[in-house]
């Protein structure tokens, strides 16, 4: 993909470790709420399209990663930067001619799969009542959101197949697992679930680079942990993704 990338979100945990990632291939910029030092920035609410705008002016890719992420947020702050941020983020990359926009959605989307068997006994560490083996969660089965914000993250991937379907945009969604400041898991759950920050910086870097005819997709980004429950191998695939860490490493 030609031309800089620009990343949203950049000063956030994934964000500050991609941009450490791509400093040495990649002419990398920021569009953020504040300013990122040593990178150029463009600091600006997503909500404002007219006011993010020139930020995507001659960039080839767009790392999405600006978001509030989780349900202590007001439904207002949860609209205004998952929904209609993400609705400009789109609208912007389509408008200046970039290629491609990789989606920061999360696994949250399907998380609500966790309420049922086998999956529920996964995430609560109950394995002595789990199966030997069970039917992993691939991105074309229906999604399961728990919460507001992970509804936020289904809109942003169904927006998403619809700038591809619409305009020249290649869209790449992303379903990214636990990821944590400590980078290792520290609850039960977090053995299904949990992303080392290099496997998700690794598959997120990857992607820039995926064939452009690839015009949308949906993978999932976790490290590789026994006790996991969504499926991996379209990511191996797409963008020849290959973990490096697993959360059993840390018991």
């Amino acid at each position: 993909m030609p031309g800089p990338v620009l990343i949203t979100g950049m000063s956030g945990l994934i964000g500050t470790a991609v941009q450490k990632a791509m400093d040495v291939e990649y002419e990398v910029r920021a569009l953020n709420r504040r300013d990122v030092e040593g990178v150029p920035t463009t600091q600006a609410d997503l909500a404002d399209l007219d006011a993010i705008r020139t930020a995507f002016d001659g960039v080839g890719t767009v790392i999405h990663l600006a978001a509030k992420a989780g349900e202590r947020f007001t439904w207002e702050e949860l609209r205004d930067t998952n929904v209609t941020g993400t609705r400009n983020v789109y609208q912007a990359a389509a408008d200046a001619g970039c290629r491609r926009v990789i989606f920061a959605s999360s696994g949250a989307t399907v998380s609500g799969y966790e309420q049922i068997e086998p999956y529920k006994s996964l995430v609560e560490a109950r394995y002595e009542d789990a199966p030997n083996s069970w039917q992993l969660i691939t991105a074309d089965m229906p999604t399961r959101p728990t919460g507001v914000y992970g509804s936020t993250k289904v809109w942003g991937e169904a927006l998403g197949r619809h700038y591809a379907d619409t305009t020249d945009l290649s869209v790449i969604c992303l379903r990214i697992g636990f990821v944590n400041r400590e980078d290792r898991p520290s609850r039960p759950r977090d053995y299904s679930i949990w992303c080392s920050q290099r496997d998700i910086v690794d598959l997120i870097v990857k992607c820039i680079n995926v064939d452009e005819s690839i015009e949308y997709d949906v993978l999932f980004g976790t490290s590789i942990n026994r006790y996991g429950y969504r499926d991996l191998s379209r990511a191996r695939q797409i963008a020849g993704f290959d973990p490096q860490d697993s959360a059993d490493d840390f018991r």
